[in-house]
């Protein structure tokens, strides 16, 4: 199954559809399933902790509604309420290689393996859709893009094994980690409104198979500029979900960002992004 978030109804609200070839169904309805919750609102996505149970019922709707063609609708991140964006730096030995020797890139950050690196956090507000695209917030400076893997934690993990951490994985989009160099931290630099966008939609499990074979590229103004496959991964997907938990609780809806190979490169406004993954999509990103 294809679960996207798309437009938003005459009251303002979020519009859930199932896609299916190049056409949404509005299945929002699914909706008035999900619990009330008073304050404190309990952490993670509801939508996506109830995704097991409400799926027959999704299945349904989809299957009774009226299409509406995808040109016809502006795609939001797959994901409402991410509680955090977990990220993964310098894994694939691609981009330590060849991207990560120029002073332009590096500007004295110490390159290493990510066992010495760890993980970092980026800013839930950093999170769009590809039709909300991307604003470049540091024009003066080189701003630039990264596809990786996303993974949608599906339910609670801490401390959970490599053996068991897929079955923790709702589904799996593309993502786009923008990033300004500079000397700055990376949870600064990567942070910024619009600096992370996920989409186009969230594929299932069951749909996707193996995540560590999946090829992945970028184009920018129709211009290959990166290119791999998910079996590069120097940390691969059930590693990095038996690592991140070790340290942070995940919660349903948190995304997790795999990394980025080589060919990363500066994008300013007025481009195009193209970014697909194999079993996943495609997705079209506007920098503004």
């Amino acid at each position: 199954m294809k679960l996207c978030r798309f437009d938003d109804d005459r009251l303002g609200r979020d519009r859930i559809g199932v896609v299916r070839g190049e056409a949404v169904a509005d299945v929002s309805q699914i909706l008035d399933a999900l619990p009330t919750v008073r304050y404190p609102r309990p952490p993670g996505d509801a939508l996506i902790e109830a995704l097991p149970t409400l799926r027959p019922e999704i299945e349904r709707l989809a299957a009774a509604a009226t299409p509406t063609p995808l040109s016809a609708v502006r795609l939001k991140a797959p994901v409402a309420n991410p509680g955090k964006i977990v990220a993964a730096p310098i894994n694939y030995q691609s981009h330590i290689d060849l991207d990560l020797v120029g002073s332009d890139i590096a500007h004295a950050h110490i390159i290493s393996h990510i066992s010495k690196a760890g993980l970092f956090l980026k800013a839930a507000s950093s999170l769009v859709g590809p039709a909300e695209g991307v604003t470049i917030a540091f024009p003066d400076r080189r701003n630039d893009h990264e596809i990786e893997l996303v993974a949608v934690i599906g339910r609670t993990a801490r401390h959970v094994t490599r053996a068991a951490a897929l079955d923790h994985v709702a589904g799996y989009c593309i993502g786009l980690d923008m990033t300004v160099r500079g000397s700055e931290d990376r949870s600064f630099r990567k942070s910024a409104d619009s600096y992370s966008v996920a989409g186009p939609w969230l594929v299932t499990p069951d749909e996707v198979g193996d995540p560590g074979a999946l090829e992945m590229r970028l184009a920018v103004n129709g211009r290959q500029r990166q290119k791999a496959n998910t079996r590069s991964l120097i940390y691969d997907l059930p590693k990095l979900i038996e690592y991140a938990s070790s340290v942070y609780t995940l919660h349903p809806g948190d995304l997790l960002f795999t990394g980025t190979p080589d060919g990363v490169g500066p994008v300013k406004a007025g481009d195009v992004i193209e970014c697909t993954i194999e079993r996943i999509g495609s997705m079209s990103v506007p920098v503004r």
